[in-house]
């Protein structure tokens, strides 16, 4: 698989630190990202079934609700790669996360019907990011209401660590 070296601190808003500091520094991203699907599966498939409906909290998501909240920032954030290699200069509009997790339907789908898209999802953003040219991982655009700029490498490693936040938010407070 391709090797796309880490981004630095310049390429991506201040709050991503928190998932580009999950990840290693080795370049194996798109590696990373085909690995991690079957480990999160195997992890999701080994829970009980009530826990995939559990909630910590009130206000919190259930672990379906997690798992197509990571397809849709998966899906969203490889469509912001794709128009940043291809050279946007137009601000993306960003999204609410609850809002779409609200809408979601999640609870009422069954796992092999969110992992079917997941695998779906993922396998196209290691698809994009493999026939990038090498010139476009450096290009850069903004992606939210509140004009957080990144440029498309830094959005791998993006997607890569909100999932891995995401799977260790599940194992401390949800297990």
């Amino acid at each position: 698989m391709r090797v796309i070296p880490k981004p630095d601190k310049s390429e991506y808003p201040e709050y991503a630190a928190m998932y580009m500091n999950l990840l290693p520094d080795d370049g194996l991203i798109l590696k990373h990202l085909a690995d991690n699907f079957q480990t999160v599966r195997d992890f999701i498939y080994a829970l009980p079934p009530e826990k995939l409906l559990y909630r910590y909290s009130e206000d919190k998501w259930t672990i379906k609700e997690i798992l197509v909240h990571i397809v849709d920032d998966e899906r969203i954030y490889a469509y912001r790669a794709l128009r940043f290699a291809r050279g946007e200069k137009q601000s993306l509009p960003g999204f609410d996360q609850d809002e779409y997790t609200k809408y979601s339907g999640a609870n009422d789908r069954n796992l092999d019907s969110i992992f079917a898209e997941y695998e779906a999802v993922r396998s196209a953003t290691i698809a994009l990011y493999e026939g990038l040219p090498e010139d476009s991982l450096l290009r850069k655009g903004v992606g939210s209401s509140t004009y957080h700029s990144a440029t498309v490498r830094a959005l791998a490693y993006h997607i890569a660590g909100h999932e891995q936040r995401h799977i260790n938010i599940i194992k401390e407070r949800y297990l």
